[in-house]
């Protein structure tokens, strides 16, 4: 925040930005040097077992995209009074990409599936670190077999 305030000229306060945002921010100000390292020692933990779980010779993971259909309108809205709500609920629906975002491997989200409503549905593929090659190869493959690029889902 001190660094956007820069920017701006002035110092930001909660009402220049989301509630989560500001929540996080302040969280933040009363974590410790020793709590960045074990979070980052915990992380790293969790990246060498998916390393060693692709060097134990997988090749790629397949997963949904989502967790749960997509959220309704407001289902994440920022709240005064519960400003983590929307992290929350974001996680619950981002819990099968979270990993690969925190640890650095390739993913792609291939629309290969459609709702009965319509909705694209997203399947998830996750490859060794640095082998987005694979994913692209695969990615060209399956959009051959199954063309998505023209597909639009039904307006209501």
């Amino acid at each position: 925040m001190r660094l956007a305030g820069n920017w701006l000229g002035r110092k930001l306060g909660p009402g220049d930005v989301e509630p989560l945002t500001w929540a996080l921010y302040e969280r933040a100000g009363t974590l410790t040097a020793d709590d960045l390292l074990d979070a980052q020692a915990a992380v790293m933990t969790y990246r060498r077992s998916l390393h060693q779980w692709w060097a134990d010779g997988w090749d790629l993971l397949l997963t949904p995209t989502m967790a749960l259909p997509p959220a309704r309108i407001g289902e994440m809205a920022q709240n005064l009074e519960a400003p983590y709500a929307p992290f929350a609920v974001a996680g619950s629906f981002a819990a099968l990409t979270a990993p690969f975002n925190t640890t650095g491997q390739p993913a792609i989200s291939l629309p290969l599936h459609v709702s009965a409503t319509g909705l694209p549905i997203g399947v998830q593929l996750a490859a060794g670190y640095g082998r987005e090659d694979v994913l692209i190869r695969v990615a060209a493959q399956l959009e051959t077999a199954a063309p998505w690029a023209d597909r639009r889902p039904a307006v209501a």
